[in-house]
C-alpha cells in the first residue's frame, strides 16, 4: 500500500526545522517574525485542509538563512533565499517546501503557483505588520487589535517603513480574499499563539 501523501514521509519534524533555524538566526526579533508567520499559515493550513505540517515548516523556515545570506543587491541565485534553498535540498526538505520559499521572493524569478505559495507570500508582510502594530498599542496586545487599525496604520508611510504596503495588498489579492478579511483572519490565528510569540501584552 503506497503512502497516500508523498510528501508526508519526507517532511522533517518540527524540531530538526526548528534547530536548524537556531543554527542560522541568532537574532530574537527575526526568529519571532518566522514563528509569526509559521502560525498566520498554519491557519490557512487547516481552513484549506492542507498539510499543516508542510506549510506550517515552510513559513517557520522561510527567512532562516537571512541573517547569515542578507541579499541587499536581490541577486536570483545567490544569498537570501537562494542558499537556505540549497541547504534545506542537501537536509532533504520536500522540492514542494523549498518552491515555497522560493517563490516568496520576487527577485528569485519563481512564480508563485500553489496555494501554499501564494498563503506564504500573503502572511509574510502582514504578519510582520501586525506585530508592529501590536508594540505600538497602549495594552502592547494583540488581543485589542483590531482590522480597522491596522488599515489606518496601513495608509501612514512613517509607520513600520520596512513592509512593503504593496505586497500585503497583493497578498491578500493572490488569496483571493478582500485585505480585510485576510487582517482579521491572520489577527485571529495570531491571538490564540499569543503567549507564544510574547504578544499577549498587558491583557
Amino acid at each position: 500500500m503506497t503512502d497516500a501523501n508523498p510528501n508526508l514521509s519526507a517532511v522533517p519534524s518540527r524540531e530538526d526545522a526548528w534547530k536548524l533555524l537556531c543554527e542560522y538566526t541568532p537574532s530574537e526579533s527575526l526568529r519571532k517574525h518566522m514563528l509569526a508567520v509559521e502560525t498566520c499559515v498554519r491557519a490557512y493550513a487547516r481552513k484549506n485542509s492542507a498539510d499543516e505540517q508542510l506549510w506550517g515548516l515552510t513559513a517557520l523556515l522561510h527567512d532562516f538563512d537571512y541573517e547569515r545570506f542578507p541579499n541587499n543587491a536581490h541577486a536570483a541565485d545567490t544569498e537570501h533565499p537562494a542558499e537556505g534553498a540549497k541547504i534545506l535540498r542537501a537536509a532533504g526538505y520536500p522540492e514542494e517546501l523549498v518552491r515555497a520559499i522560493l517563490s516568496h521572493a520576487d527577485y528569485t524569478n519563481v512564480p508563485r503557483q500553489s496555494a501554499l505559495e501564494h498563503t506564504l507570500f500573503a502572511c509574510d508582510e502582514l504578519a510582520g505588520f501586525l506585530v508592529a502594530c501590536t508594540y505600538v498599542r497602549p495594552s502592547k496586545s494583540i488581543l485589542d487589535l483590531e482590522p480597522e487599525s491596522v488599515k489606518k496604520r496601513l495608509k501612514d508611510k512613517a509607520f513600520a517603513r520596512g513592509v512593503n504596503r504593496e505586497d500585503v495588498r497583493k497578498g491578500a489579492e493572490e488569496l483571493g480574499v478582500p485585505l480585510e478579511e485576510h487582517i482579521a483572519f491572520c489577527i485571529k490565528a495570531l491571538r490564540e499563539n499569543a503567549d507564544a510569540l510574547g504578544l499577549r501584552g498587558s491583557l
